[in-house]
């Protein structure tokens, strides 16, 4: 059942100028606030201290006074417009490491919920799009957190500051101010509503551009076989023309804002300058306070012009929230689970390698789910797991592995063996109870070492895919693992692009199995889980990586082996079997 805040934030609206989501979930946005107002406050103070001086030194000018004293104004009004840009520069200083923590902590809650759904429901969303999301989509919103919401801070302390003053001066150019500045706001509000149309279709175009050119590259070579390279090449120019017509509409409407909102604005600050003009000339003013006022209009109406331009910028990154919040909703309806069990354990001395004449010959499997050997304790036991798929749960399974086992789990496909994996690493919901060397916890996943169907590989070398996530890389135990896996022909320091792209999928396979067996001999973990770990290997090679998984059994691992290979069987102290599900009609 989704949770409360859940659902409370997937209703939430954008129905003011602030979106409420993004400062929760970006609570150290908040903490620049204050410093950001404190600027504000002082910056407008040196504002309006400076027109006042300024007015003195132009007045006396007028009036003839001697240049002694004028120099102390004109003194004065120099140091604060130096004042005024220092304080420029800190509150931009202070706005941008704000943006990028701020930013920062919304990327870390995106990673989180995605690691928290799992590689299940990844798989269902399309990947280059969730990319651009998290990539070009969160760098925009660094406007928004940079500059936008410090310009909102700027407008409600500035601006009420100096129509104050303003009024305080002369009434009628109050009255004139506070009667003209809400048709800035009126505008605002219409523009705004074309701009996050326009932006989100451009937004949107982006997404589904990325989304095609992956897919087409990933399908080339089925593309080119059956003649169809050229109309996906077209499908991709038709949908960059839309992107470049929707980018071109952005820039469009983001002109004409500007043009409309400097045009209100100079219209009203003109309006105050006719009006104090014809009360000068007719000797109801004086100059003094004429020179005041005009000096402080253009500053009155300036915050709002800002947040006009400031918007525009912004927008681009406001218009990937809804894929942000969608995600981090669908996270936070998820059932909270109980925390892992942390085990008092020190980091595992390696498994040495074993020779295949070394190997002991293996006594038959036994079909069914049998008891752990007399004298072991359990490492995993899960009693009654039923893994969600989807609306339905798969049938219940009991499955017990100790340390120096080889358990086998095979059955028909889409028997549910990959959904056991993925419950156990915590990406899956299942009912059930899972126990920890007796001890209750969420997943398994401390006590894992794991290679999945798809390696998993990324760019960068060979020994750094092996190594991944030790911050301190171990080059020998690099090679050993590479050895085991029998992978002692693919060169370490081979660059990998994206993706793993470089190896063949039985080489990506021996690498991902090196990875699981680095990850099983450098930390704390126990057991390692292998799915279908020879689908793209030959069968002298399949045999080969058969008696090396035994070999790390017998010196001590706990091995849980998903496969349908029957040859896997040979090596297998106990068999698991999936039973084919029941299709409904």
């Amino acid at each position: 059942m989704p949770s409360r805040s859940g659902a409370e934030s997937s209703s939430q609206k954008r129905t003011g100028p602030v979106d409420p989501r993004l400062v929760r979930y970006s609570t150290a946005s908040r903490g620049f606030f204050a410093v950001t107002a404190a600027t504000v406050l002082a910056q407008t103070g040196v504002i309006v201290g400076f027109a006042w001086l300024l007015t003195k030194a132009l007045v006396g000018a007028v009036e003839g006074a001697p240049i002694e004293q004028l120099i102390p104004c004109m003194a004065g009004a120099l140091g604060l417009a130096l004042l005024r840009g220092l304080l420029i520069a800190a509150s931009e200083r202070t706005s941008a490491k704000g943006a990028a923590k701020a930013s920062l902590q919304l990327r870390q809650a995106l990673v989180a919920a995605v690691e928290k759904l799992g590689p299940s429901w990844v798989a269902r969303r399309n990947g280059a799009s969730l990319a651009v999301t998290a990539g070009h989509g969160l760098e925009a919103l660094d406007a928004y957190f940079g500059r936008y919401l410090p310009q909102l801070v700027a407008t409600a302390i500035t601006m009420p500051i100096l129509i104050v003053a303003i009024t305080g001066s002369d009434l009628i150019s109050g009255i004139t101010v506070i009667v003209t500045i809400p048709l800035i706001p009126i505008f605002m509000i219409l523009i705004g509503l074309a701009t996050r149309s326009v932006q989100k279709r451009q937004f949107d175009t982006l997404r589904t551009l990325a989304s095609r050119f992956a897919d087409t590259v990933g399908g080339l070579s089925t593309l080119k076989i059956f003649g169809r390279a050229e109309r996906a090449a077209s499908a991709i120019d038709t949908v960059t023309r839309n992107y470049k017509r929707e980018t071109m509409t952005v820039l469009r409407v983001s002109f004409l804002s500007g043009f409309a909102l400097e045009f209100l604005a100079s219209i009203s600050v003109a309006i105050i300058a006719v009006t104090i003009g014809f009360r000068l000339l007719g000797g109801d003013m004086s100059l003094t306070v004429a020179l005041f006022v005009l000096l402080l209009a253009p500053e009155a109406y300036l915050p709002l012009r800002q947040v006009g331009v400031q918007f525009h910028a912004a927008s681009e990154g406001v218009a990937a929230t809804d894929e942000i919040f969608s995600v981090l909703d669908a996270a936070a309806a998820l059932p909270a689970a109980a925390a892992p069990v942390n085990l008092p354990k020190g980091r595992n001395t390696p498994f040495p390698a074993s020779s295949a004449s070394s190997l002991r010959p293996v006594a038959t499997p036994r079909e069914g789910v049998s008891a752990v050997p007399h004298g072991s304790t359990p490492l995993i036991e899960v009693r009654g797991m039923r893994v969600a798929r989807g609306d339905r749960s798969l049938p219940a399974v009991d499955l017990t592995v100790a340390a120096r086992e080889l358990v086998l789990i095979e059955g028909p496909s889409g028997a549910g063996k990959s959904s056991i994996a993925a419950a156990l690493l915590g990406f899956a919901t299942f009912e059930g109870e899972l126990l920890i060397e007796g001890l209750t916890s969420a997943s398994a996943r401390g006590e894992l070492a794991w290679a999945g169907q798809r390696p998993g590989l990324i760019s960068g070398t060979v020994a750094g895919n092996v190594a991944l996530g030790d911050p301190a890389p171990d080059t020998e135990l690099v090679e050993m693992c590479l050895r085991d896996a029998l992978a002692t022909d693919i060169p370490r320091d081979l660059e990998l692009g994206a993706g793993g792209s470089g190896l063949s999928g039985g080489e990506a396979q021996r690498v991902a199995v090196a990875r699981a067996l680095y990850r099983l001999r450098s930390t704390d973990a126990r057991v390692l889980l292998l799915d279908e770990p020879s689908s793209a290997l030959d069968s002298e090679t399949e045999a080969a990586l058969w008696r090396q998984l035994r070999a790390e059994a017998d010196a001590g691992a706990a091995v849980i082996l998903i496969s349908h290979r029957t040859s896997s069987r040979a090596i297998a102290d106990r068999v698991v079997r999936l039973a084919p599900l029941e299709v409904t009609a």
